[in-house]
């Protein structure tokens, strides 16, 4: 079904940037950090999924030609089911911890109290230029 094109384009005119609200340069940097954790991990997804597809072929591929039950009972299906689902969760697992450990590398912000008011600091870098962090500070706050 969907949605009348009137009432799709009344809902895009308001998405679009007439909004009063200006957007905060952290904002930027949390999308930029995003999307590179994301193609970080396809990177990997796609590294990992090549080397599983081979790693688990070639014994798939030995078996059904030297074991007889193998021999029986895996026709093309089977082998290509064997191969592929290894190498589809090989992808999806790799995607996920390596997006994963990118985020916890990108997400160290910590608010800190200082002389009155707060500070925030961004994966060890200090956004207030007259609080330049120390490297027992960092430790501090990394080890949190």
């Amino acid at each position: 079904m969907g949605f009348p094109s009137e009432v799709r384009d009344i809902f895009a005119s308001r998405r679009s940037n007439n909004s009063p609200l200006i957007a905060s340069p952290a904002e930027d940097l949390k999308a930029k950090a995003a999307n590179d954790c994301v193609q970080e991990g396809v990177r990997a997804g796609l590294k990992a999924a090549a080397v599983m597809c081979v790693v688990t072929a070639v014994p798939t591929l030995v078996a059904v030609r030297k074991i007889p039950w193998a021999k029986a009972n895996l026709n093309y299906t089977g082998q290509a089911l064997i191969i592929s689902a290894v190498s589809i969760a090989s992808y999806f697992i790799t995607v996920d911890k390596t997006i994963l450990e990118c985020a916890r590398r990108n997400a160290q912000f910590h608010t800190v109290s200082r002389r009155g008011h707060t500070q925030l600091v961004i994966a060890g870098a200090s956004l207030d230029p007259l609080l330049k962090p120390t490297q027992a500070n960092l430790r501090h706050f990394l080890h949190r």
